[in-house]
């Protein structure tokens, strides 16, 4: 039967578990950790990089690393004024009036973003398992604007 993973995608971080028996197994990633930052960095050559190492990008190349992004999800350009001013990337209005962040000139939505961040504790699931991941359960913070 193949594996079932849990994701906690957070604002900060996040951290992908399975159950191994009856106890939940929190997966260590790439890096050593329990915990994977949920950032995404774009690199000057055009690297998309994820977690702790987009996270190191935050200093020497703040206008292409997206943090906090789920401060935006679901949310019109309009309401995000005040969470605008807490990051250094371009925060853009989509067609349809939602908020997108502009990196090197191409718009993300705040899902294709969180995707990414998603693809990353995926990977960490299958190279710990073995195997590769069809199904999985995502959690639904108590509080979503």
């Amino acid at each position: 039967m193949a594996k079932i993973i849990g994701i906690d995608l957070g604002t900060t971080n996040s951290v992908v578990a399975i159950m191994e028996g009856q106890e939940p197994k929190v997966i260590v990633n790439a890096e050593g950790s329990r915990l994977t930052p949920s950032v995404v960095a774009f690199t000057k050559s055009g690297e998309r990089l994820v977690g702790q190492v987009a996270k190191r990008q935050a200093v020497t190349n703040p206008e292409n690393t997206v943090f906090s992004i789920k401060r935006f999800m679901g949310r019109k350009f309009d309401e995000v004024t005040e969470e605008m001013k807490m990051v250094p990337y371009k925060v853009t209005k989509a067609p349809n009036g939602d908020a997108r962040v502009e990196v090197q000139g191409k718009l993300n939505s705040p899902p294709e973003i969180s995707a990414m961040i998603l693809q990353k504790l995926k990977q960490a699931a299958e190279d710990y398992l073995g195997e590769k991941v069809e199904r999985a359960v995502i959690t639904v913070p108590a509080y979503f604007n």
